[in-house]
């Protein structure tokens, strides 16, 4: 992909009309570290920093407000002129200097609210994201099915986008991507990259996942696995010798294995954990916690590898419970993490408070045993380290409305 001429709605990388206001709030809230903006009737603008939802402005924007934003985000035409009758939009954004921006455009008491999620211009590596190094091999493995599990906001696309990039800088191989909409943008370095948007490039992801069969790929990345059709054509497509990459909302690797296999109608699942126990090649499962410096926030990693043990726990479901244990089991001889042992390693080297650690853990009374004195102090707040760099916020939000 031609990285010089990024997908974005607006090749200027600005909305149509939006008047230098919003640009500034919009600027401002990412100097100061922001993941996530809200732009909702009634209410300030609001940013996700480290975690918590912040205050930006002090005056609340009017349902005509945050219309005519709405309106200015919407790259259609034909969209455009329906705004009236859109009830959930979805839709990316670029401005110049600042990064991407995925939207999301809803109806909330019959007003406008939009939600964007910010997307730096650079594609994360394993080392700006702190990642297990052993994600390398689950990187340039052959085939399998890789999954990247946390609740939402816990840094899942990163983590994939991070796996493409070391794919893109390592190997010679076709990458298709399916996105809904298209986030981070990898140029082809020694790899091919095809990023391809649901909705623009492909009607949806099952149709577009069955084409990508025929698109001669090496991997395949899903932006998520939403449903039982697009779980059995990736389960088909690692079956077949291809890497895939996808995402699920879950908290861990025994949690994960349940959700696939909950997927399939009750008779079908014996047969169903057979496929999944063969077709999987790494469960990885994050969350996103605030650093002890306070200057953003860091992964903590669960990691399994699917060993022919773990196989083997897979297929039997009494087994699959005791697959934490396992994990614990095997982290000097293959690599695996759990949530905890990784949380130990955060506190030991200063990223994470042990009161953090302590309210993440599976199992706080062992890691309050493991990590007892380990604690550093932490260093400067953000917010000062921030303070220099921020762009002021406009008191007065009349300007924000563009001129028709």
């Amino acid at each position: 992909m031609d990285e010089s001429k990024p997908r974005t709605p607006r090749p200027s990388g600005q909305a149509p009309g939006t008047g230098g206001g919003i640009e500034k709030i919009i600027r401002a809230a990412v100097d100061r570290g922001a993941s996530d903006l809200h732009i909702k009737a009634g209410d300030v603008f609001r940013a996700r920093i480290d975690g918590k939802l912040v205050p930006l402005t002090k005056q609340r924007l009017t349902p005509e407000q945050t219309r005519a934003i709405a309106l200015r985000f919407i790259p259609n035409e034909q969209d455009r002129a329906r705004i009236d009758v859109l009830r959930d939009y979805d839709c990316s954004w670029g401005m110049p200097g600042v990064g991407r921006f995925r939207l999301n455009i809803l109806r909330q008491r019959s007003s406008f609210m939009i939600v964007m999620r910010v997307i730096p211009f650079d594609v994360p590596s394993f080392e700006s994201l702190r990642l297990p190094a052993i994600l390398r091999s689950v990187a340039t493995a052959e085939r399998g099915l890789v999954l990247v599990t946390g609740p939402a906001g816990s840094g899942k696309s990163s983590t994939m986008a991070a796996l493409v990039h070391y794919i893109n800088e390592n190997q010679q191989r076709h990458v298709v991507t399916l996105e809904n909409p298209i986030e981070f943008l990898h140029r082809d370095i020694n790899s091919s990259v095809t990023q391809r948007e649901i909705g623009v490039d492909t009607d949806d992801y099952g149709r577009g996942l069955r084409a990508a069969l025929r698109q001669d790929p090496d991997v395949i990345l899903i932006a998520d696995v939403r449903d039982l059709t697009v779980l059995d054509t990736a389960l088909k497509a690692a079956e077949t010798g291809h890497l895939v990459i996808s995402a699920l909302d879950t908290p861990d690797s025994a949690t994960t294995v349940a959700r696939l296999v909950d997927m399939f109608p009750a008779a079908e699942q014996d047969g169903a954990m057979l496929r999944i126990a063969e077709a999987l090649h790494a469960i990885v499962s994050q969350r996103l916690l605030p650093r002890a410096d306070g200057q953003g926030r860091v992964v903590a990693v669960e990691l399994l590898l699917c060993t022919g043990t773990a196989r083997e726990m897979i297929r039997d479901p009494k087994r699959a419970p005791d697959l934490p244990a396992y994990i614990r089991g095997s982290r000097e001889r293959y690599g695996m993490q759990t949530l905890d042992q990784h949380l130990v390693e955060l506190v030991a080297n200063g990223l994470v408070t042990h009161e953090t650690a302590l309210s993440t853990a599976v199992d706080p009374g062992e890691l309050e045993r493991q990590t007892r004195g380990l604690s550093r102090p932490a260093g400067p707040p953000a917010q000062d380290a921030r303070a220099n760099r921020v762009t002021p916020i406009p008191d007065d939000l009349s300007n924000i409305l563009p001129e028709t």
